[in-house]
């Protein structure tokens, strides 16, 4: 359901514009205008597929409504953009049903102050989502057509706090560490150590882990470093690949 992950290059791209550091002054905010008809797609959107299903964090409902999802697809799935299920983004990858979106980011429990690292940047639909929801957010994207096109649609979009890297996304960012929030939008077959390291006490990430038969997870890091584990539902998301293919068996994939 959203990008592939590989090796890391440590291209640095500030969808705000050349400073690759996020804006903390203020809330980013979506500056196309948007028709009244996509305003209103985007409500039955929130009202029949997100709310109608248990999601109940008004901050993710605020930014469900508001984030112009049809802008993140290509422009013949456009008229698509508001169902409830994947479309293809390019480079054989696909942006995530809004459901998904939605209950991934209400799982993280983001305060407005936090700092969010996403691996997976695809389209960069969730991490418009997360710039929302917290202060920084810091997105690694292996594909590097993906990862141009997203850090450009957010700079268009004016989401200042929001920094695209493309390259692998397993090790994670640890220059930028701890974060309160890590989001994984690729499948590795086990938890890649580096992601909790790089969590702070009380933080969270969730997580799609498993091959065929995957799992969301959310995993909580305690006060003593602890690490707490909640399997969420079934789901089916693209492999992270890289990094996180090494030691891979057949019975795995």
């Amino acid at each position: 359901m959203a990008a592939r992950l590989g090796a890391l290059s440590f291209l640095c791209l500030a969808a705000a514009g050349a400073a690759c550091r996020p804006g903390q002054e203020s809330q980013p905010k979506v500056r196309s205008e948007q028709p009244d008809g996509d305003a209103a797609r985007r409500a039955r959107m929130v009202e029949t597929q997100i709310v109608a299903r248990g999601v109940r964090d008004p901050r993710v409902l605020a930014a469900m409504r508001k984030v112009p999802r049809h802008l993140f697809v290509e422009a013949a799935e456009r008229g698509s953009a508001y169902e409830d299920h994947p479309l293809p983004i390019g480079g054989q990858q696909t942006i995530s049903q809004p459901y998904i979106v939605a209950l991934m980011s209400e799982l993280l429990g983001l305060a407005p102050d936090s700092r969010v690292l996403e691996i997976g940047t695809g389209s960069g639909y969730q991490s418009a989502v997360l710039g929302e929801l917290a202060r920084e957010v810091y997105s690694i994207e292996i594909i590097p057509e993906l990862a141009r096109s997203a850090a450009e649609k957010l700079r268009t979009l004016g989401y200042a706090n929001v920094i695209v890297r493309e390259g692998d996304g397993y090790r994670g960012w640890p220059e930028k560490a701890p974060f309160d929030g890590i989001i994984v939008t690729a499948a590795p077959p086990r938890i890649p150590e580096p992601l909790l390291d790089q969590l702070a006490p009380g933080g969270r990430m969730v997580i799609p882990v498993g091959g065929f038969f995957q799992e969301l997870k959310v995993f909580t890091k305690g006060a003593d470093g602890s690490v707490g584990e909640k399997g969420i539902i079934p789901v089916r998301f693209v492999p992270m690949t890289g990094e996180a293919e090494q030691g891979v068996t057949p019975t795995e994939n």
